[in-house]
C-alpha cells in the first residue's frame, strides 16, 4: 500500500492495517494514532516525528526503520523486530516492548518511563542517558550495556542480567538489587539513595563518589571495592564485607557498621562521626585522620590498625581491642 492510500484510508476512519506491507515508505510527521499495524512490515521506512500514540506494532517487522522522535505513548511493540531501528529521542512512555528485538537499535535519548521491557535483550546496547524510570526490566539482558547517566529510579530489575554493565552517574534511587551479582560494576557517581543492595556481590565494584545514603548494604560483599568520596549517611553496612575496600574521604556519618569486616580497609580522612561500629573488624585498617567523633566502637577489633592523628576523646571504645592488642577499658 502506498503512502497516499494509507493516509486517505486512515483519514476516513479506518484503523485496521494488520499485516500491511509498507516497506521503505516515507511517513515523516504522519498522524497514525491508535492504528493497528500488528504483523505489518515497515522495514527501512521513515516514520520520524510521527504521532503514533496507542498504536499497535506488535509482531511488526521494523528492521532499520527510522522511528526517531516519534510520539509512541502507550504503544504496543510486543515481539516486534526493531533490529537496527533508529529510536533516537522517541517518546515510549508506558509502552509494551515485551519480547521485542532491539539488537543494534539506536536508543539515545529514548524516554521509556514506566515501559514494559521484560525479557528484552539489550546486551551491549548504548543506553547512555536513557529514561527508564519505573520501567519493568525483569528478566531483561543488560549485560555489558552502557547505562551511564541513565534514569532507573524505581525500575523493576527482578532477574535482570547486569554483568559488566556501566552505571556511572546513573539514577538508581529506591531500586531493589538485593542479592544481585554486581562484581566489578561501575557505579561511580551513581545515585543509589534508598536502594536495596542487601547481600549483593559488589566485589571490586567502583562506587567512588556514589550517593548511598539511606541505602541497605547489609551483608553485602564489597571486598576490594572503591568507595572513595562516596556519601553513605545513615547507610546500613551491618555485617557487610568491606575487606581491602577504599573508603578514603568518604562520608559515613551515622552509618550502621555493626559487625562489619573492615580488615585492611583504607579509611583515610573518612567521616565516621556518630557511626555504629560495635563489634566491627578493623585489623590493619588505615584510620589516619579519620573522624570518629561520637562513633561507637564497643567490642571492635583494631589490632594492627593505624590510628594516626585521630581524636578519640568522644569515641566509645569500651571493650575494643586496640592496635597493640590490649583491651580498652
Amino acid at each position: 500500500m502506498d503512502v497516499e492510500e494509507l493516509l486517505k484510508r486512515y483519514a476516513s476512519g479506518e484503523r485496521d492495517f494488520r499485516k500491511l506491507n509498507s516497506t521503505g515508505v516515507i511517513l515523516v510527521r504522519a498522524k497514525l494514532e491508535k492504528a493497528n499495524f500488528q504483523g505489518a512490515s515497515f522495514a527501512g521506512a521513515n516514520l520520524s516525528r510521527s504521532l503514533l500514540n496507542e498504536t499497535n506494532f506488535s509482531d511488526a517487522f521494523l528492521y532499520a526503520t527510522n522511528l526517531s522522535f516519534v510520539k509512541f505513548g502507550r504503544g504496543k511493540l510486543i515481539n516486534a523486530d526493531l533490529t537496527k531501528a533508529n529510536l533516537q529521542g522517541a517518546f515510549l512512555v508506558k509502552s509494551e516492548l515485551r519480547g521485542a528485538k532491539l539488537s543494534g537499535a539506536i536508543l539515545t535519548g529514548v524516554n521509556l518511563r514506566s515501559a514494559n521491557l521484560s525479557g528484552v535483550n539489550l546486551c551491549g546496547a548504548n543506553l547512555s542517558g536513557i529514561n527508564l524510570r519505573g520501567a519493568n526490566l525483569s528478566e531483561a539482558n543488560l549485560n555489558w550495556a552502557n547505562l551511564s547517566l541513565a534514569r532507573l529510579n524505581k525500575a523493576i530489575l527482578k532477574g535482570t542480567l547486569l554483568n559488566g554493565v556501566n552505571l556511572s552517574g546513573a539514577h538508581l534511587e529506591e531500586v531493589d538489587l538485593q542479592g544481585f551479582d554486581l562484581n566489578g560494576v561501575d557505579f561511580s557517581g551513581a545515585r543509589l539513595k534508598g536502594s536495596n543492595l542487601e547481600g549483593a556481590d559488589l566485589t571490586a565494584s567502583n562506587l567512588s563518589g556514589a550517593n548511598l545514603s539511606c541505602a541497605c548494604l547489609q551483608e553485602a560483599s564489597l571486598n576490594g571495592a572503591n568507595l572513595t568520596e562516596a556519601i553513605a549517611i545513615t547507610t546500613n553496612f551491618i555485617e557487610a564485607n568491606l575487606t581491602r575496600a577504599d573508603l578514603s574521604y568518604a562520608v559515613l556519618k551515622s552509618a550502621h557498621l555493626r559487625g562489619a569486616n573492615l580488615n585492611l580497609t583504607s579509611l583515610f580522612q573518612t567521616n565516621l562521626s556518630d557511626a555504629n561500629l560495635r563489634g566491627a573488624y578493623l585489623w590493619k585498617a588505615e584510620l589516619r585522620e579519620t573522624n570518629l567523633d561520637g562513633a561507637d566502637l564497643t567490642g571492635a577489633s583494631l589490632r594492627g590498625a593505624t590510628l594516626d592523628n585521630i581524636d578519640l576523646t568522644n569515641t566509645n571504645l569500651t571493650g575494643a581491642i586496640m592496635p597493640d592488642g590490649r583491651v580498652y577499658e
